[in-house]
């Protein structure tokens, strides 16, 4: 029997695409297959020309990035795509974005320039917002967490219960006094097994008997690459910039600044996105 199947192989890739896209409202309970199948989907609605792995079974060339867990919001989740004709991707964003329902938005799209997306990103910009948790409190917990060397949570993961360190990945965790909620803006590394916003929460409930009456409203606001390579630094590099040709921009800061390319702070957008698609 052949080992190849019948008819030409498919046409070759001439063009990535990167894209950032947001999961908002109801859409965060969305997982991450359930995404797949929604872009490809849309992919199809809108008539673009993918490329197509040989073989088979084809399916198209699409490379997903770090995936927000199943229940969080996200402002900052990436996909790259090849295409076999050369594209504007302003008009594949407005055709996408169309063709996906209201929640699951495409907010950039980008033609890849070279280099790998993955080795962009190293860390997320988390929001915890927990209605009923006074400020004090959640400041209080928050910093015996930080304060801890360790601090050992389990989780089911595919192979078994494992026991993860919740405290390391954590690089900066700052509290936000707000009038209808405290809020927790952190950074974290990705690590094999990742750590979430779920574990820290564990970890928070261990060191300080911290527990939310209500779950909380988790937001990752950010990816991306520490800037400079500085673990002492809560900046994380838009991992689109290079792609962009603005190499040296920033993402949102732990704090909720903006940093712009020379360093200058901008208008604060992060709280204005989670107030309308919280």
């Amino acid at each position: 029997m052949s080992r190849t199947p019948p008819g030409p192989p498919p046409p070759p890739a001439v063009q990535r695409l990167r894209i950032r896209f947001a999961k908002r409202g109801r859409l965060r309970f969305t997982s991450h297959r359930d995404f797949q199948r929604a872009f490809e989907r849309a992919l199809r609605r809108a008539a673009v020309p993918m490329a197509y792995s040989a073989g088979f079974s084809p399916h198209p060339k699409i490379s997903y990035v770090g995936a927000a867990p199943t229940g969080t919001a996200s402002e900052a989740e990436y996909l790259e795509m090849a295409v076999t004709e050369r594209l504007d991707p302003a008009a594949v964003r407005a055709d996408l974005d169309a063709a996906l329902p209201t929640g699951l938005d495409l907010l950039e799209i980008v033609e890849a320039l070279g280099g790998s997306l993955p080795e962009r990103i190293e860390a997320s910009l988390w929001e915890l917002r927990l209605p009923g948790v006074p400020t004090a409190t959640l400041a209080g917990a928050v910093s015996r967490f930080l304060a801890a060397t360790d601090i050992t949570v389990e989780r089911r993961l595919k192979d078994g219960r494992r026991q993860l360190d919740a405290r390391a990945p954590v690089l900066h965790a700052g509290v936000i006094e707000d009038r209808n909620c405290a809020i927790l803006r952190m950074v974290v590394r990705h690590v094999t097994p990742a750590v979430r916003p779920d574990d820290v929460l564990v970890g928070l409930r261990q060191v300080a008997n911290l527990t939310p009456p209500v779950p909380p409203l988790v937001t990752r606001l950010a990816q991306g690459l520490l800037a400079d390579g500085d673990p002492a630094t809560d900046q994380l590099a838009d991992p689109l910039a290079f792609d962009r040709g603005c190499p040296s921009e920033r993402a949102p800061a732990a704090d909720g600044t903006l940093v712009a390319s020379d360093g200058a702070s901008v208008e604060d957008a992060v709280g204005a996105s989670a107030a309308t698609h919280g």
